[in-house]
């Protein structure tokens, strides 16, 4: 096991040439353009490649196309360059070609603040591009350390499920630098709870299986299929086809792929659940950090307060909201994106408040206070989303 004081960059990094990444192509943004820099120097020494993209569209669709020929590929960028992968994201969607994208948040709209944390892709995330009929996995790292095993679990997640898989950090934990360890070994690998599986080819005839079934390899360019790759609905043989009865049978595999295998996807933290809290916070990224201290603390003063963090964003862990509470989502936004999600997934009674910043983490002593008000039944000082209803 190595250890470094390194950055979140520098472990996705690690975590991208341990899963098998070959290709990197990026476009320089902050912060996120750390990882280019390392790709540059380390995929050359494992017989990778790095590529230099003139722009963030150009950087996926190289990727995406890298991909489709055979390689284990990723790219990073922030949220100004991730709304310009929609295109490609589409693509890769719909011809179901495994790539890895990693999304370093910070505050926005559009360029907002370069060097502070923001959260607002997660429904971005949810939709990254256009046209629906499709499910996206999505998974949260709140540390260095987990930025490197979640990217190493996206790119085993992609592969079986022939699909990108995003990987939706924030600017604290990329630039952020921390205790991090490399594990050298299998078993300290497997110690750490990896899972890594290789790129196989699928042996055609077919393009694709008419199943929504896991485990069936991508299809690689020139290797066995022959058949083409395009941003149509294809036929199972792999041809352009516009009928409705076509798009039905691909998007209901699209789907239902990830719907009905939620289970190797989703996961989650929960902390105090079992000890009947009356508050429950949830929190994902870098704020369940300073989350995950408040709860500890008011729990010391005897505070029924529980936490839970969603680790897969998408699909969403509705089996961790089962408990009839008070709910309070802490983001760094200011309108709450995953208030609703959280309102969709807790039973009808259970109360779901909001408490957001953006660019700088909540202190302590704000949550206590926040909880407080809650537990004494007391509105928050602003028209907030309990005044919502659902």
């Amino acid at each position: 096991m190595k250890r470094f004081l390194e950055t979140g960059n520098f472990a996705v990094t690690e975590g991208a040439i341990m899963a098998g990444c070959r290709l990197f192509a990026g476009y320089p943004i902050t912060p996120a353009t750390e990882i280019a820099e390392a790709m540059s120097v380390e995929l050359p020494k494992v017989g990778g490649y790095y590529v230099q993209a003139e722009d963030e569209c150009a950087a996926m669709h190289i990727a995406v196309g890298a991909a489709a020929g055979g390689m284990k590929t990723m790219t990073a960028t922030s949220g100004p360059g991730f709304i310009l992968y929609a295109d490609p994201y589409g693509w890769a969607i719909g011809c179901e070609i495994p790539i890895v994208v990693l999304n370093s948040q910070r505050v926005g709209p559009v360029s907002g603040i370069t060097g502070a944390p923001g959260q607002g892709e997660f429904y971005n995330s949810r939709y990254p591009t256009q046209g629906g009929n499709y499910e996206t996995i999505v998974l949260a790292p709140n540390s260095a350390q987990e930025a490197m095993e979640l990217t190493v679990e996206a790119f085993y997640l992609s592969e079986r499920f022939r699909t990108p898989v995003t990987v939706l950090a924030d600017q604290l934990i990329t630039d952020g630098l921390e205790d991090i360890s490399v594990p050298e070994t299998d078993e300290e690998k497997t110690a750490m709870g990896m899972r890594f599986v290789e790129r196989k080819v699928n042996a055609g005839p077919d393009f694709y299986p008419p199943s929504d079934a896991i485990d069936i390899p991508p299809v690689v360019l020139g290797k066995g299929t022959g058949a083409m790759c395009s941003d149509w609905t294809p036929t199972e043989e792999g041809y352009d086809i516009e009928t409705v009865e076509a798009h039905h049978k691909h998007s209901y595999r699209m789907i239902y792929k990830i719907r009905n295998n939620r289970d190797v996807i989703t996961r989650y933290e929960e902390l105090f659940l079992d000890d009947d809290p009356e508050l429950i916070v949830v929190a994902y990224g870098t704020p369940s950090r300073t989350v995950k201290t408040a709860v500890k603390k008011a729990r010391e003063k005897g505070v029924k307060v529980g936490m839970i963090r969603p680790v897969s964003l998408w699909p969403f862990p509705d089996e961790a909201f089962t408990r009839k509470a008070i709910y309070l989502t802490v983001e760094l936004l200011y309108d709450g994106q995953m208030v609703r999600e959280v309102q969709r997934a807790t039973p009808c009674d259970s109360p779901v408040h909001f408490f957001g910043k953006c660019g700088e983490l909540p202190t302590v002593t704000e949550l206590h206070e926040t909880f407080d008000k809650l537990l004494r039944g007391e509105p928050l000082g602003r028209i907030g989303w309990e005044r919502e209803a659902w």
